[in-house]
């Protein structure tokens, strides 16, 4: 479905000193500083996958997830998404494609939501009698039956942002580009639109690009990431590879009986978290969690033992510091 190879953009930022001086200077002659977006960027993604495509502010994500647009042109390379490059054939692109923004809105602020729906209905030449199914669909699996009467403006954010995403749907694409979907909602939200993307693409067979710093997003919505840092794409592969890679760190939680004094373990890092309750960090190239469980049962009065895995935030940490981003 894309085919992404060697793509490259730079931009060219305006660049001066502070001052009166230096900004009578930019009028008569600017200068530029060439900053370089994306370079030599590859990548294919099947029809029907989950790819959570991530990386630190400034890395190129947004850059590639527009030229993959057709915002944007490309210095350099090629993109070809269902047989067709993006910026040369808009029209036809976006009849395919939705794009969902968390901090920018493509519904109209001052009229109700429904004429918003309205007039994207006739922007994509949506049949009256297909629209009618996919809206009402849509209405029901995201709850927006009360929201339609309402101007956008008066909307909370995880409402519009519920209201963004059936936009973005209307006229069934293949492909959905989310960029920070769920910034800024509450959990229950969250947990509202992760299940509705997860039963989009089950059912439709949707593809989906999320482009998030929430990584329980990730863990929740893909199997597969992208991870770009300073232009590049440094790490291609599944959120199951990257733990066996990089998950050695297991944080054991146990809970004794109040008095006792727990060990202290060679190669453990521990810390209490008051009376009868301590917690170890356990590197399981260095030390096996089970020899850990067994010292503890043999020399504390245990009531609970809590073994948890590193969150994939960490994960995700350590492969920004492998690569220095």
């Amino acid at each position: 479905m894309i085919r992404v190879e060697n793509l490259s953009k730079t931009y060219h930022v305006p660049k001066r000193s502070t001052g009166v001086k230096a900004a009578f200077k930019a009028l008569v002659k600017r200068e530029t500083v060439a900053v370089e977006a994306i370079r030599d960027v590859s990548f294919h993604v099947a029809p029907g996958e989950m790819v959570g495509y991530i990386g630190p502010n400034g890395a190129g994500k947004s850059t590639t997830i527009k030229i993959m647009s057709g915002i944007l042109v490309p210095d350099s390379g090629t993109c070809e998404i269902l047989g067709r490059t993006p910026w040369k054939e808009r029209m036809a692109h976006v009849k395919d494609i939705g794009v969902v923004f968390g901090q920018r809105s493509q519904l109209w602020w001052d009229v109700p939501v429904q004429d918003s729906f309205d007039l994207l209905r006739d922007i994509y030449r949506v049949p009256a009698e297909s629209y009618r199914k996919t809206a009402d669909r849509l209405t029901e699996i995201l709850d927006l039956a009360d929201l339609l009467t309402t101007p956008v403006r008066s909307l909370s954010l995880g409402q519009r942002m519920r209201c963004e995403l059936a936009a973005s749907l209307l006229h069934s694409p293949k492909l959905l580009f989310l960029d920070e979907p769920t910034i800024g909602l509450d959990a229950v939200s969250k947990l509202a639109v992760r299940q509705f993307i997860r039963e989009l693409n089950r059912e439709a067979g949707t593809t989906v690009i999320l482009t998030t710093h929430d990584m329980n997003d990730i863990e929740a919505l893909t199997n597969r990431i992208l991870l770009i840092g300073k232009g590049h794409i440094l790490y291609d592969g599944g959120l199951d590879h990257l733990r066996e890679q990089y998950d050695t760190v297991r944080t054991v939680t146990v809970d004794y009986r109040e008095g006792q004094i727990p060990p202290v373990l060679d190669g453990v890092e521990m810390s209490r978290l008051g009376e009868g309750r301590v917690r170890y960090r356990v590197d399981t190239a260095i030390v096996k969690v089970s020899g850990v469980v067994a010292r503890l049962s043999a020399e504390l009065e245990l009531k609970d033992v809590t073994i948890d895995a590193q969150p994939v935030e960490e994960l995700i940490v350590r492969l920004y510091r492998e690569h220095r981003i």
